[in-house]
C-alpha cells in the first residue's frame, strides 16, 4: 500500500496540460498530501498547516506568487483565503501557462467560493476520495467502468469482457475497513478503532467547529452517528429533527455541512419523465463504509454478515465505488435513486456522456427474477443503455436482453 500510486494521479497529468491551477479537493486524510509527493522533480510543495510555510505565503501572496511563477503546490489552501485573489491576478499575468500550480483543500465554504469565483475558468478540479476497491485491487482486464465508458458496449458485450479484481474475502474486507489510507497500511484492527476514534473527533471539534462556530458540537457528533442508520434510506429530515430534538432547518443545515465535508453523499430522487407516483425524498450514504461499520460499532467482517445495516452499508459501498470511479477518471456524471409509492425502486441512476444507466445492488449470491421487477419496468420505461445488477454472484451473466448481471468485485 505505501507508495501505491493512485488511480487520480492520470487526471491530476492530464488537467495540468489544460489548466493554469489544478484544485484537489476531498475529506482529511483521504491521500492528497501522499498524491503531491508523486509530482515529478522540479515541484516546490508549501503545507499551510507549516509554521514556516504558512509565513512565507501569508505574509505577502503577490510577492509569493511573483517569485514562485510555476510548478509550485500549495497543500491546505482554504486555510489562507487571501490566496485566491492572488492566484487569480498571478495567472492573469501569463493566461496562456499550464500547469503552474496545484492547490489542495479539504472542504470549506471558503475554498468552494474561491474556486467558483475567483478563480471560475482558471481552474480543473479533481475530487479525491479515500481508497476505492479498484486501486486496493488490481485488475487483469477491463473493468465494469472501463467497458461502461465505451459507447459501442452493449449489455452483452459487458458480460462477455468485464474482468473481475481480486477475492470475494478481499471484497468483504474492503467493505469492513473502508478506504481510508491510513488504516490499510498499518492493518492492525486496534490502530484502525483507534485511528477512527480519532478521525470523527478530528472531524467535529475541529473542522466543523472552525468552518460553523455557531454549531452545537454534541447535537452534531450525535447527527454524524446517527447516519450510519440512515444509510440506504429516504430520508425524512423533520423525523430526523424530531429524534435530535433540533428544528427541521437545523437538520437541513447538518445534512448540507455532512454534504460538503465528504461525509455523506446524497442521491435526489429521479423524476424526470416519469409515469409513476415517485419518492421525492433524496436517499443518502455515508461516504466510507468503513467510518459507518466503526459507528455503528460492528466489530468484523463475521457480525457484519448479519448486521441488520448490512445490505444499506454494502449497498452505499457499491454506489460509492462507481462514483469515486468516474471522479478518477474526471467523467462528469450526475447519480440519482428512483423509487415509486408502489414500492418499486432502483438503487441507483447514473447518467452522464455514456448515457443512462441503472444499477441495482444486492449483498447475496442468488438474485431471483422476482426481486428485479421494478427493475426491469425502469429499464423498459426509461432511454437507459442498459442495467446492471451487481451481487455477489460468481460469473457475469446475461439477465435480460438489456440487463448484465455482474460480480461487484468486476467493478
Amino acid at each position: 500500500m505505501i507508495g501505491m500510486k493512485r488511480n487520480a494521479h492520470a487526471l491530476l497529468e492530464e488537467y495540468l496540460t489544460l489548466f493554469p491551477c489544478v484544485a484537489v479537493v476531498g475529506p482529511r486524510q483521504c491521500g492528497k498530501t501522499t498524491l503531491l509527493a508523486g509530482l515529478d522533480e522540479g515541484w516546490r510543495v508549501f503545507d499551510l498547516e507549516r509554521g514556516s510555510d504558512f509565513q512565507a505565503v501569508s505574509d505577502d501572496p503577490d510577492l509569493f506568487l511573483s517569485l514562485h511563477p510555476g510548478r509550485v503546490a500549495i497543500d491546505e489552501a482554504q486555510t489562507l483565503p487571501r490566496l485566491f485573489p492572488a492566484l487569480r491576478v498571478a495567472i492573469d499575468a501569463d493566461r496562456g501557462a499550464t500547469g503552474r500550480y496545484i492547490i489542495t483543500g479539504s472542504s470549506s465554504p471558503e475554498l468552494a467560493r474561491a474556486i467558483t469565483e475567483s478563480l471560475a475558468g482558471r481552474v480543473g478540479v479533481i475530487e479525491l476520495a479515500p481508497l476505492s476497491w479498484s486501486e486496493v485491487q488490481p485488475a487483469d482486464g477491463p473493468s465494469a467502468i472501463d467497458l461502461l465508458l465505451d459507447p459501442a458496449v452493449s449489455a452483452t458485450d459487458l458480460v462477455g469482457n468485464v474482468r473481475a479484481r481480486g477475492d470475494l474475502k478481499a471484497l468483504t474486507e474492503y467493505w469492513f475497513k473502508g478506504g481510508y489510507p491510513e488504516p490499510w497500511v498499518r492493518n492492525d484492527c486496534r490502530f484502525r478503532d483507534t485511528w477512527m476514534d480519532q478521525y470523527v473527533r478530528a472531524y467535529v471539534l475541529r473542522d466543523v467547529a472552525r468552518l460553523f462556530p455557531g454549531l452545537n458540537q454534541e447535537k452534531f457528533r450525535t447527527f454524524a452517528r446517527m447516519l450510519a442508520g440512515l444509510s440506504g434510506r429516504a430520508v425524512n429530515q423533520a423525523e430526523v429533527a424530531r429524534a435530535l430534538g433540533v428544528s427541521p432547518p437545523t437538520v437541513r443545515d447538518y445534512f448540507e455541512i455532512a454534504e460538503g465535508t465528504y461525509l455523506w453523499r446524497s442521491l435526489p430522487a429521479f423524476t424526470r419523465n416519469v409515469t409513476r407516483r415517485v419518492v421525492k425524498h433524496a436517499k443518502g450514504y455515508l461516504r466510507d463504509s468503513g467510518l459507518g461499520h466503526h459507528a455503528l460499532r460492528v466489530p468484523d467482517v463475521t457480525a457484519l454478515l448479519s448486521h441488520p445495516q448490512a445490505g444499506a452499508t454494502w449497498e452505499g459501498m457499491v454506489v460509492e465505488e462507481i462514483c469515486r470511479q468516474l471522479n478518477q477518471r474526471g467523467i462528469g456524471h450526475d447519480a440519482f435513486h428512483y423509487r415509486t409509492g408502489g414500492g418499486a425502486e432502483v438503487d441507483l441512476v447514473i447518467e452522464g456522456t455514456f448515457g443512462l444507466v441503472a444499477v441495482e445492488i444486492k449483498l447475496g449470491q442468488r438474485v431471483r427474477a422476482q426481486e428485479l421487477r421494478g427493475f426491469r419496468e425502469f429499464v423498459a420505461d426509461h432511454p437507459c443503455r442498459f442495467g446492471l445488477v451487481l451481487s455477489n454472484e460468481e460469473k457475469p451473466r446475461l439477465l435480460d436482453t438489456n440487463i448484465a448481471g455482474l460480480p461487484v468485485r468486476c467493478l
